[in-house]
This record gives structure tokens, C-alpha cells and sequence, in this order.
């Protein structure tokens, strides 16, 4: 198969607006809902990535249909499911191969899953996933595969033993056809979760506590139709906050879901970088202190994520090539994944000053003149951000594997080229 590069020219100034895309982390539990409807559903604001395709070609396999009718507008109708073993290969690809679970069990009331796929950036349970589809009425079997079987999906009480954001969307989806109530106790509270239960509700389901860490489910409703507006991806907005501030440019984040940035700004404002909101925009000037907060006290600085409504977890990378351009010393603490740091190790051969303390913190000293260097995406994240490295370095960069960017930032070169940046999609060298 061969494989991609981006050749990127840093050190030049941006400038401009550039519009978030639909929220991939809320496209494909949707996509995955939208099997519980035989009716037709109509998904606007979808983003066109390598993580969707392979959902809706995944969708396909069981029987519905799933067609693209515009860039970003995805019909779906499952009208009728007649396989319920998902196809290894695919997914193989993606993680989110997961959320067809609760959907299958509601409307087969069978599933066979292969493991998922997905970025490699250490070990992601998923035991909280059976634990709840459990509690609702499915019985599990683990071997080579994932074998999940109910009898009839019934409400429950379920406490997740952790505030999981795939699991939280498993178990919503499966306790809108469960009969009774359900109340979801921790459960994640992200806007993409948030906006899946917008999605379930137009679809006809009963939802209460939508933004909150307990949803209260009056399930086994008949479900209809819908057409639907996916919300702006957050982590975009914040990847491209980081991109003016590295590279010393103004840029309008057009329809940046500024209700969700609170977090976020408030990680960026420890950098010494200030945004202002202009309605539904997000303006980032180009004039910025760059100086790293200290504590109180005049204490290192750190900056962690958490569970929403706290920084996120995906932002971490962003963040750390953020810090090596501001002045002065902070501690960043990823605390969720144990390989997700793993990367700094090329911002360091492009010249930061970063110690990697463990797993899971890394101290970052600021600010560093990066250089320019053949460096190699791990994952979606750290791929953005080593992007984003290379836009600000000096002098030309080689991005490999720049397919794993391209699963999470839909067509992520031409939309920065619009706004005055030197990068180029070319044939790289060949994967066997």
C-alpha cells in the first residue's frame, strides 16, 4: 500500500478563518445509533475521514445502507440488519467498532465483535463496556472475539466503574431500547457524548441529565427518524488555537461551539495565551505574552487533563508543542493513557527541551527554536501536533504515516494551506 507524506515548510506566518469540523468522536457513536431506527436518518456537519468511512463501509456489511449524498451529509437506513458478526479487517481499523454493540444487541439481540483497532497509546479497557451491557440484560463471552447475547434489554441502575466515553455511549444507546428505566451514574459528559443523546432524543428518545454525569433513560420507545446536525469538534478548535500560537498568526475560528471551551481556554491561558469571542467565533491574535503562568507562590506550573468538563485528555499533545514555544517551565501530567507521551521524544530531536519524567508527565522548558526533521505520526493526536511542530520549525520537515492525522483532521492540508501555510501531500515511501 503505499503511503503518504506531508512536506512542511516552517517559520511562516498564517492568517485568516478556518472552520472546525463536525465532531469525529460524536459522528461515530451517531453513525452507530442510527441503527436503532428502521427509518431513515440523515446526518449533516459529518467529517469526511479515514475513522467514519470505515464505520459507514462497516454499517454497510450488516445490511443497512449508508451513502454519502453531499461532502459531509451522510443517509443511513437500516431497515433491516441481516449479519451481526463484524467484518475483523475493518475493525481491525477503528476503535469505535466497539459502539455498534448496544445497537446490534437492541435490534438482533446478538453481536460477535473482533478487538477493536485504533491508536496505540497503551492499554484501553473495555471491560466497562460488558460490565454495563450486563447490567442491562446482555450476557458476554470473551475468547478471539467478543460474543455479547440478550434476551430482551431491560432498564437498570448502572454505576460505570469508570467515567468511560465509549462505554458511557454503548450503554446510552442500548438503554433507549431497554424496557424501563435507566439511570447511567459516572458517566462521561463530553459534548460528543452529549451530542449522541441530542441525536437518540430527535430520534424519539427519552433523555434526561444531558450534560451531566447521570443520564436518567425512559427506554423501549418507538423510534423514528431524523435529521441531524453534528456539533464543531472541540479538540479541532483547540489543535488550531495552538497553530496560531506557535506560529505567531491571527486566526478566526468560525462557529467554534464556544459554549464547550471553558476548559480548554483556561489550559491555553496557563501558556500565556489569550483568545476573545466574537458570537459563535473564536479569535486568536496574533500578539501573545507566550509566558507560562506560574502557581502562586511562584510554584512549577502544571497543566493535566481530567475527565470533561476539564482539559482533555487529546489536547495533552497539542499542549506540550504549545509549551516549548512559551517562556518558562511547566509540568504536563497525561493522565489517562500510559503511551500517549511517547512522542516527545521527536519534538526533542527537533530541538525542544523536554524531560520525559514516566509515562505519564513530561517537564517542558520554553521557549525552544525547533528545527526541521523527518519525523514519523504515531497517532492521531501526536500527529497534529508534531504537524503543528513542524509549521513553526526552521525549515523544511517530512511528516510519514500522516495517514494517522488523516483519520482524525478531515482533508487537515488544504485547509491549512488557505490560510497561508507551506505544506505538501505527496507520495511517500512505500509500506509493504
Amino acid at each position: 500500500m503505499s503511503a503518504v507524506q506531508y512536506v512542511v515548510e516552517g517559520g511562516h506566518r498564517l492568517s485568516g478563518t478556518i472552520r472546525p469540523a463536525g465532531n469525529k468522536n460524536a459522528a461515530l457513536p451517531i453513525i452507530a445509533a442510527a441503527l436503532l431506527s428502521e427509518h431513515p436518518v440523515t446526518l449533516h456537519n459529518v467529517p469526511r475521514i479515514r475513522d467514519v468511512e470505515t464505520l459507514a463501509e462497516l454499517v454497510r456489511t450488516l445490511g443497512a445502507t449508508a451513502e454519502w449524498t453531499a461532502r459531509n451529509t451522510l443517509a443511513i437506513h437500516a431497515a433491516k440488519l441481516q449479519v451481526t458478526t463484524l467484518d475483523p479487517q475493518l475493525c481491525s481499523r477503528i476503535r469505535a467498532s466497539i459502539l455498534l454493540a448496544g445497537a446490534l444487541l437492541a435490534r438482533c439481540g446478538e453481536v460477535t465483535l473482533p478487538p477493536p483497532g485504533g491508536d496505540v497509546i497503551g492499554r484501553r479497557r473495555v471491560d466497562t463496556h460488558f460490565l454495563a451491557l450486563e447490567q442491562l440484560g446482555a450476557e458476554y463471552e470473551l475468547n478471539d472475539h467478543f460474543r455479547l447475547r440478550t434476551r430482551g434489554l431491560r432498564g437498570a441502575d448502572v454505576f460505570l466503574d469508570e467515567p468511560s466515553v465509549t462505554a458511557t455511549e454503548n450503554a446510552l444507546i442500548a438503554s433507549v431500547a431497554a424496557t424501563g428505566t435507566t439511570v447511567l451514574r459516572n458517566a462521561a459528559s463530553e459534548p460528543h457524548v452529549q451530542d449522541l443523546a441530542h441525536f437518540l432524543v430527535a430520534l424519539g428518545a427519552v433523555i434526561d441529565g444531558i450534560g451531566t454525569n447521570t443520564l436518567t433513560i425512559e427506554g423501549g420507545r418507538t423510534l423514528g427518524g431524523a435529521t441531524y446536525t453534528i456539533g464543531p469538534d472541540h479538540i479541532e478548535v483547540g489543535s488550531f488555537i495552538g497553530l496560531a500560537a506557535v506560529t505567531r498568526s491571527e486566526l478566526r475560528i468560525e462557529d467554534a461551539g464556544v459554549e464547550h471551551l471553558r476548559a480548554v481556554l483556561l489550559g491555553f491561558q496557563r501558556l500565556g495565551i489569550e483568545c476573545r469571542m466574537d458570537g459563535a467565533d473564536l479569535v486568536v491574535p496574533a500578539e501573545q505574552s507566550l509566558i507560562i503562568q506560574d502557581d502562586m507562590g511562584g510554584h512549577v506550573p502544571k497543566l493535566e487533563d481530567q475527565p470533561w468538563p476539564a482539559f482533555p485528555a487529546d489536547l495533552m499533545s497539542i499542549a506540550i508543542v504549545t509549551a516549548t514555544q512559551c517562556r518558562g517551565l511547566i509540568l504536563m501530567h497525561e493522565k489517562m493513557f500510559e503511551s500517549r507521551m511517547f512522542f516527545v521524544d521527536k519534538l526533542v530531536g527537533m530541538g525542544a527541551r523536554i524531560v520525559l519524567c514516566d509515562p505519564h508527565r513530561a517537564l517542558v522548558a520554553g521557549p525552544s527554536q525547533l528545527r526541521a526533521a523527518r519525523v514519523e505520526s504515531p497517532d492521531i493526536r501526536a500527529g497534529m501536533a508534531i504537524l503543528l511542530a513542524a509549521l513553526c520549525a526552521q525549515g523544511r520537515s517530512t511528516i510519514d504515516n500522516v495517514g494517522q492525522i488523516e483519520r482524525g483532521y478531515e482533508r487537515i492540508d488544504e485547509r491549512l494551506r488557505v490560510l497561508g501555510a507551506h505544506i505538501e501531500r505527496v507520495p511517500g515511501r512505500t509500506c509493504l
